[in-house]
C-alpha cells in the first residue's frame, strides 16, 4: 500500500509539472484554461498540485485547449497513469499506409522538381526521383552518411552551402522555420541540439538564434533559394505540406518539402537540364 501510495504522488507530481510546463509555454493562466475548458480553476489547482486525479475526458480537454503535439499528449497521459492515445508507429508502419501512398502520388506528380518528405528534425524519409539528380549534379550526394538532414546539407561548407546565392540570408530564414515549423511550436531538446549542431558550422552568426524578420526580395512575396550552377543561378521558392487532422504522432510530424522555379528563367532551365538533353545550365 505504502508503495502504491508514493508511486501515485510520483504519477500527480510529474502530471503537474508537465501541465504548468505547457500552461507557461502557452502564456496561458488557470483562469483562462478555466473558461475555454470548462473545468473549474480550484480543480485545475489541485490537478496541477496532485491534489486530485483528472479523468481521462478533463485531461483530453487540457492538453487540447494548451495544443500540446501529440507525441507530448501521450507523455501527460502517461503522468496521469493512463494509456498513451496517440499511436507512437514510425512513417512507414503499415496503419500509415494510406498516407505513404499520397506522398508517394504527391512526389511523383512534383517531377520534374524536387520533392522531399522529412520528420521533425529535418531529417529525409522519402524523396521523387528529381531530388537526388537536382543535388547530386552539385555534390556527391554518396559520400554523405544517413540520415540525410537538410539543414545540414544547406549549411555544411562541404554541402550545397558553395552553391547556395546569398547564403547568410537563406541560412537565417531557415533558422527562423525551425522556430516557426516545429511542432507545437516549442523547441524540444532534440530539436535544440539540432540547432546546436548547425550553430556550430564556420560563419554561423549566433546571432540569427534572436527570432526576427528577413527582408524578402524585391517585389516577391516569398524568400527564394537559388543555387549557382556554372554561369547561371536558378531560383526557386519551396511549399510545406502537412496532414490535415492528425492522429498518431508520424502524421503530425511528417512535412513535404516541394521545390518550384521562382521564375520563367529557372522553369526553361530546370525543365532542359532534368530532361536529360545535355543542356546543363
Amino acid at each position: 500500500m505504502s508503495t502504491a501510495r508514493t508511486d501515485q504522488k510520483h504519477l500527480s507530481d510529474d502530471l503537474g509539472l508537465l501541465l504548468r510546463h505547457w500552461r507557461e509555454i502557452r502564456g496561458t493562466s488557470q483562469m483562462d484554461l478555466s473558461v475555454d475548458t470548462g473545468i473549474s480553476q480550484r480543480h485545475l489547482s489541485f490537478i496541477e498540485s496532485g491534489r486530485s486525479a483528472p479523468s481521462r475526458q478533463a485531461l483530453t480537454s487540457i492538453v487540447q485547449s494548451l495544443d500540446v503535439p501529440l507525441r507530448e499528449r501521450n507523455a501527460v497521459f502517461l503522468a496521469a497513469g493512463y494509456a498513451p492515445v496517440y499511436s507512437e508507429a514510425p512513417w512507414n508502419a503499415k496503419e500509415m499506409q494510406g498516407i505513404t501512398r499520397a506522398l508517394d502520388r504527391m512526389l511523383r506528380q512534383h517531377d520534374p522538381y524536387p520533392g522531399i518528405v522529412m520528420d521533425r528534425y529535418w531529417d529525409v524519409l522519402i524523396t521523387n526521383e528529381s531530388s537526388p539528380r537536382f543535388f547530386g549534379s552539385f555534390i556527391d550526394m554518396a559520400a554523405r552518411s544517413g540520415p540525410r538532414n537538410m539543414l545540414h546539407l544547406i549549411f555544411d561548407p562541404n554541402g550545397m552551402r558553395p552553391f547556395v546565392v546569398d547564403w547568410e540570408t537563406v541560412a537565417r530564414s531557415l533558422i527562423q522555420r525551425v522556430y516557426r515549423e516545429t511542432v507545437g511550436r516549442i523547441l524540444d531538446e532534440r530539436t535544440r541540439s539540432l540547432l546546436d549542431e548547425v550553430f556550430a558550422y564556420p560563419g554561423v552568426d549566433p546571432s540569427w538564434r534572436l527570432y526576427g524578420s528577413v527582408a524578402s526580395a524585391p517585389n516577391l512575396p516569398m524568400i527564394p533559394i537559388g543555387f549557382k550552377k556554372g554561369d547561371k543561378v536558378l531560383s526557386y521558392f519551396s511549399m510545406v505540406t502537412t496532414v490535415g487532422a492528425p492522429h498518431s504522432v508520424a502524421a503530425q510530424e511528417l512535412r513535404i518539402e516541394s521545390l518550384f522555379p521562382a521564375n520563367e528563367e529557372t522553369e526553361a532551365l530546370h525543365g532542359k537540364w532534368m530532361s536529360g538533353d545535355g543542356a546543363t545550365p
